[in-house]
């Protein structure tokens, strides 16, 4: 017998080592097929999407081309540059690209500059004869389309891919390039709508191995080049295929389907990371793999219970005793506390969680009941979830639990039906503490709330939005400066509820937001001008706005702050005016009449005419300031300057110098006798008595006169030499003018009504 037993139990080893063997060849060989079909399904799709884009771009490319080629066709016509600005504009540009990505098309002369620009009727002023396309063909003599590198538009600032085609004169001769351009942001929104998972993405290249676009990858690489990279000479040399490659910009290995566009110079590949298309295999694999070991083990596993059937009641105790050793070690290293109660709330197990909770020991749970545990109070709370158990129905809740040590946690608690046949024989009862979960809830409870008071007592106004530009929020500021309650705004277009417009021109302004979330980018502050809703009241503010993104930087929506900036420009200009003019009279002051003074002295010798500098002095003032008071005095300077402003041209600049010293500045005359006129008009002006204080009060004035060229070159001398001209007249009887004749001669005297010759 023991012979006979040990017979059978070889062979059956044998046999189940060979049936396990052919588990593990058959189970093998699926995952092997698994693997090629998701390669295949993976190089097939690379395939058809690069083909896809590739007919896109094609398409956009030659339509791009015949754009260039019909204004190029134009301005190639002598006749054309003899239309008016207008018409020539429609005529050349009526043919121009007008498509999603497509920039404006400029016309460039042999020189390089612009001569006409289909986004504005006087063409913009920049330079392009460095650009590469320019000179391709200025220099090399290329034919045909020219696709340039990828640059920064001078006219814009945005990155972009020249396209472009020369013209030419009727004999031949270069005439100059037409360039257009596409986005680089366009490709980015067209590889946008691609889902290929990390590390993978859409490259477009030039023939000669220079970066254009890298999605989803940024604008870091764009004007790279890729040249002698063995992955490019491949793209190069075979023009159409698949392989598998490392990249040369980031080391990552890739999947790669790449096609020429079209018969453009050009060279798109849809890459795809060799672990993104295998993820979901190494998985798979896993699970068959550990399933045909489990096979093979169980096959194994029989042969072995089978030959050893005489001794099958101790191993399959043994057994159960090393599978219960392991689910207690599980159950006890859990957090959670796991116990099971049978039909009489009985405990039949606990884990070890239970004596961190209550202090007892598993072993002293069993056959304790449900209300021994938990006190009388607790069970009475939990009976009706325990009897809905009972009857079959799962249950999950929330409550709180004192530990041992008279802690509060927040738990949540599962009572999950044991069922057989349909009768309930117990419950198996899960409590897990969640009290950090709920004190993080908490936290972020009170951060949300923290947000929302600073939002809402901040001065400046924030006006938040979605990804569309739909007002979501407004803090009470904003409010007060749009007239827009916050639920009213609610999905109204930002550009409706803030509408921002030139403070020169009151023309409508892009939105700082909606620029915000189309380029992804935070906005410097913008100055404009907003009506509020119901006064009408505008309100110069200073508006910038930010993006949000979401943790994978996709654009969820934007924020905007408004800063009312409309009392600090009142005081800059008021500021701006107070350094130019006098801030009691009006009258502008030095540092403005030394400005004119420059500018009239220039004209004068370019026109070859004359200029006066008068200078004056009130006759008196210092009796109205010691008998009336300094603000009576003031009165009578306003009065002064007003008739002094009075008695000369609009073209003329009256100056107050300080105190009761004026300065009149007498441009484009001819010769002395205008200048007189003015000094008798002055001098007249004084006739009259000034009203001070209820009393008629009369006061005279002295002035001196220097004439340009005759009595100085510059504006210094022609102030000293009539300001000693003044002096003169007080000294000579006061109410008079002196006209200034030179160092060592007697100045001329010009009174009210006659004019006299020089005092002898």
């Amino acid at each position: 017998m023991p012979f006979l037993r040990q017979f059978f139990s070889h062979r059956l080893i044998w046999l189940a080592v060979l049936v396990s063997l052919g588990i593990g060849v058959l189970f093998a060989r699926s995952i092997w097929t698994i693997r090629q079909d998701e390669w295949n399904y993976a190089a097939q799709t690379n395939a058809n999407l690069v083909q896809t884009l590739e007919q896109g771009l094609g398409w956009v490319l030659e339509s791009f081309d015949k754009s260039l080629e019909g204004v190029a066709r134009e301005v190639a016509r002598p006749e054309v540059w003899d239309l008016p600005p207008e018409l020539r504009a429609r005529v050349v540009f009526d043919n121009s690209l007008r498509s999603r990505g497509a920039g404006d098309v400029l016309v460039l002369d042999a020189q390089g500059n612009i001569v006409l620009d289909s986004g504005s009727l006087t063409p913009r002023k920049a330079n392009l004869a460095d650009r590469d396309y320019f000179l391709a063909f200025q220099k090399d003599g290329h034919q045909g389309l020219y696709i340039g590198k990828p640059v920064p538009s001078r006219i814009t600032g945005l990155n972009i891919l020249p396209l472009s085609r020369a013209y030419f004169h009727a004999d031949g001769s270069f005439a100059g390039v037409v360039v257009g351009a596409v986005r680089l942001s366009y490709f980015n929104e067209l590889f946008g709508a691609l889902d290929m998972g990390p590390s993978s993405g859409v490259n477009l290249f030039r023939s000669d191995g220079v970066v254009i676009s890298r999605f989803p990858y940024g604008d870091m690489d764009v004007g790279k080049t890729i040249a002698g990279s063995p992955n490019m000479l491949r793209f190069q040399k075979e023009g159409n295929g698949s392989f598998v490659g490392t990249a040369a910009l980031d080391g990552v290995e890739r999947l790669y389907s790449f096609r020429q566009v079209g018969e453009f110079p050009l060279i798109i590949n849809v890459a795809q990371a060799t672990s993104t298309i295998l993820g979901k295999w190494y998985s798979s694999s896993l699970w068959l793999g550990g399933f045909a070991l489990l096979l093979m083990a169980a096959c194994l596993g029989l042969a072995l219970l089978f030959v050893r059937e005489l001794t099958l009641r101790q191993q399959v105790a043994a057994r159960l005793s090393e599978a219960e050793h392991d689910v207690r070690t599980i159950l006890n290293n859990m957090p959670s506390m796991i116990g099971y109660w049978d039909a009489h709330l009985l405990n039949r197990f606990a884990n070890k969680a239970h004596f961190e909770w209550f202090g007892i020991q598993p072993d002293r749970l069993r056959g304790m009941h449900f209300s021994e545990l938990v006190g009388p109070e607790r069970f009475a709370v939990n009976k009706p979830f325990l009897n809905r158990a009972l009857q079959g129905e799962p249950q999950l809740f929330e409550s709180t639990l004192l530990d041992v040590h008279g802690v509060s946690r927040h738990i949540i608690v599962s009572y999950v039906p044991d069922t057989e046949a349909g009768a309930v024989r117990g419950i198996f009862v899960q409590t897990t503490d969640i009290s950090e979960r709920k004190r993080m809830e908490d936290e972020l409870f009170d951060e949300k709330e923290r947000v929302r008071l600073t939002l809402q007592s901040i001065g400046d106004a924030v006006v938040c939005s979605d990804a569309r530009g739909s007002v979501t929020y407004l803090n009470p500021a904003a409010e007060r400066l749009t007239g827009w309650q916050a639920f009213d705004a609610a999905g109204h277009n930002v550009d409706e509820v803030v509408c921002l417009r030139s403070p020169d021109n009151d023309a409508l302004l892009p939105s700082p937001l909606r620029t915000a979330i189309q380029q992804a980018a935070v906005m410097e502050a913008v100055r404009g001008v907003v009506e509020h809703r119901g006064s009408g009241q505008r309100f110069q503010v200073e508006e910038t706005a930010s993006p949000i993104t979401d943790r994978h930087g996709a654009v969820r929506g934007a924020v905007a702050v408004l800063r009312d900036v409309t009392e600090a420009v009142a005081m800059a200009e008021r500021m701006a005016h107070l350094a130019q003019y006098d801030a009691l009279t009006d009258l502008p002051n030095r540092v403005l009449l030394h400005d004119r003074a420059q500018l009239a002295i220039a004209q004068a010798r370019r026109d070859g005419k004359s200029l006066a500098v008068m200078y004056l002095d009130l006759d008196g003032f210092k009796e109205v300031n010691d008998r009336l008071g300094h603000d009576v005095g003031d009165v009578l300077l306003v009065q002064f300057a007003q008739r002094l402003k009075a008695a000369v041209r609009a073209s003329d600049t009256v100056c107050r110098q300080g105190g009761d010293e004026f300065v009149v500045l007498l441009p484009g005359l001819e010769g002395a006798e205008p200048a007189r006129g003015v000094a008798r008009k002055i001098l007249a002006s004084c006739d009259a008595p000034f009203e001070l204080a209820g009393e008629p009060v009369r006061v005279g004035l002295s002035g001196g006169i220097a004439l340009f060229p005759q009595h100085g070159d510059t504006f210094d001398a022609l102030s000293r030499h009539a300001d000693s001209a003044m002096y003169a007249a007080k000294r000579g009887g006061r109410m008079r003018f002196m006209l200034y004749r030179g160092p060592d001669v007697q100045p001329e005297v010009v009174l009210p009504e006659v004019a006299v010759g020089a005092e002898g």
